[in-house]
C-alpha cells in the first residue's frame, strides 16, 4: 500500500512540496493503488485522469507515485502505444473483435497502466483508444492518464468530436478527474532556478556553430568520423551529417522538413540517445506540418529523457512564441525549457581517447 506521506517524502527529496491540486491527485492515486480497494465492487472509479496546463507537475506527481507502486505496472507514451498496437493488429489473426483481442493480450499481467501525455487529435486514434479503454476497464486494469486536455476537450475537431463522446463519458464515469490548476510552471521555475546546463545545448545564431557542434559530437563519439552519410530510420532514408553509437547529427530540413511521421522519431530515439539538430531556420516552423513534426520529435525525446541539441538562426523557444499551427506547442516550449536545464539528465556517456604513446603520462 502507498500512503500520501510516503509520496510526500519522495517529493521532498526533490525539494518539492505538493500544492493543493497535486495533493488531490496524490490522494486519488493512493486510493487507486490501495490493495484493500482494488475490487471494482468496492470502488466507483477505476482510474485517475490528471489534466492541466504544461509544467503544472502532472507527470512529476504520477511518476513519483508510479515509482513507489509495487504491482505489475506499465508506463507508456501515446505515440509508442499507437505504433505498438497497430503493429500487433497487423500480426493478429482475424476475429470479430481483433482490437479487443490485441488489447487483452497487451494488458495481460498488467495491473496498473500509466499513459503519459494522453491526447486524441485523430479520428483513427480515437477509435483505437476508445475500444482499448473499454477493454482495459472491463479487464479490471487500473489506469492513470495525464493530459494537457480535460476529457471534454479531447478530439476537439467538431467534425469528429461527437463520435468520441461515448469514450469521454466512459472516462467521466470511471475515472477520478483531477485538474492541475496551480499557477506555478515547474519546468520554467526549475529552468530559471538552476539556469542552463554547464554544457550548452541550444545554439543561436547559426554563424560559428559548426565547430562547437563538432566538438560536442566528438565529446560523446570520440572514435566516430564527421562525414555525411545516410541512415535508415523507420524504413526511410535520413541524410545525416554524422552518426555514432550515442548521437546522430542531422539538419533540421532533413529531419522535420521532409515528409515524416512520429514513427520516424520513435525509431530515431530507439537507435540513439541524443540528437543534434543543425541549421534550424525558424521561419520553417510557420509551416504547420514542419511544426507538428518538431513537436513530435521533442515529445518523443523528452519522454525518454534523451538529449537534444539545437543550432538555430534565433533562440528556439522565442521563435515558438505565438505559433499555433500544430497541436501542443505550449507543451513543447515548456519541455524545451527543461531540456536545456542543468537538472535534465541526458544520459550520454562522454568518450575519452587514450593518449598516443609519445604523449602517455610518465
Amino acid at each position: 500500500m502507498i500512503d500520501p506521506s510516503s509520496v510526500a517524502r519522495a517529493l521532498a527529496t526533490q525539494g518539492i512540496v505538493a500544492d493543493e491540486s497535486q495533493q488531490r491527485a496524490i490522494d486519488a492515486l493512493c486510493l487507486l493503488l490501495d490493495s484493500e480497494h482494488t475490487s471494482t465492487r468496492q470502488r466507483a472509479w477505476r482510474g485517475v485522469y490528471c489534466h492541466g496546463l504544461p509544467g503544472r507537475g502532472k507527470s512529476l506527481i504520477v511518476d513519483t507515485v508510479y515509482a513507489l507502486a509495487t504491482c505489475a505496472k506499465r508506463r507508456i507514451h501515446f505515440h509508442q502505444f499507437i505504433r505498438d498496437v497497430n503493429r500487433l493488429l497487423v500480426q493478429a489473426p482475424k476475429s470479430d473483435d481483433r482490437l479487443g483481442d490485441v488489447a487483452r493480450a497487451w494488458l495481460k499481467d498488467v495491473d496498473l497502466l500509466y499513459f503519459d501525455e494522453f491526447h486524441v487529435h485523430d479520428i483513427a486514434d480515437a477509435f483505437l483508444m476508445g475500444r482499448f479503454l473499454e477493454t482495459a476497464l472491463a479487464c479490471g486494469t487500473r489506469i492513470v492518464l495525464t493530459s494537457n486536455y480535460g476529457p471534454r476537450n479531447l478530439l476537439p475537431d467538431p467534425e469528429f468530436h461527437e463520435r468520441f463522446e461515448p469514450t469521454i463519458e466512459r472516462i467521466e464515469q470511471h475515472f477520478e478527474i483531477v485538474a492541475f490548476d496551480g499557477e506555478r510552471d515547474y519546468r520554467e521555475h526549475n529552468h530559471a532556478a538552476d539556469t542552463t546546463a554547464a554544457e550548452p545545448r541550444f545554439f543561436a545564431p547559426l554563424d560559428g556553430t559548426r565547430e562547437p557542434l563538432r566538438a560536442l559530437f566528438g565529446a560523446y563519439e570520440a572514435h566516430a568520423d564527421v562525414h555525411p552519410a545516410t541512415a535508415e530510420v523507420a524504413g526511410r532514408s535520413l541524410p545525416v551529417t554524422a552518426a555514432g553509437t550515442q548521437l546522430v547529427w542531422v539538419d533540421f530540413d532533413a529531419l522535420c522538413g521532409a515528409a515524416r511521421s512520429h514513427l520516424d522519431y520513435l525509431a530515431l530515439a530507439e537507435r540513439w540517445r541524443g540528437v543534434i539538430v543543425d541549421r534550424l531556420e525558424t521561419e520553417m516552423l510557420k509551416r504547420r506540418d514542419v511544426l507538428q513534426r518538431f513537436v513530435w520529435l521533442v515529445d518523443i525525446l523528452y519522454d525518454r529523457k534523451h538529449a537534444l541539441f539545437i543550432a538555430s538562426d534565433q533562440p528556439i523557444r522565442a521563435a515558438l512564441v505565438g505559433l499555433d499551427g500544430a497541436h501542443d506547442v505550449s507543451r513543447t516550449t515548456s519541455r524545451l525549457a527543461e531540456m536545456q536545464s542543468h537538472g535534465y539528465a541526458i544520459g550520454l556517456v562522454r568518450k575519452h581517447l587514450a593518449a598516443p604513446p609519445d604523449e602517455a603520462p610518465g
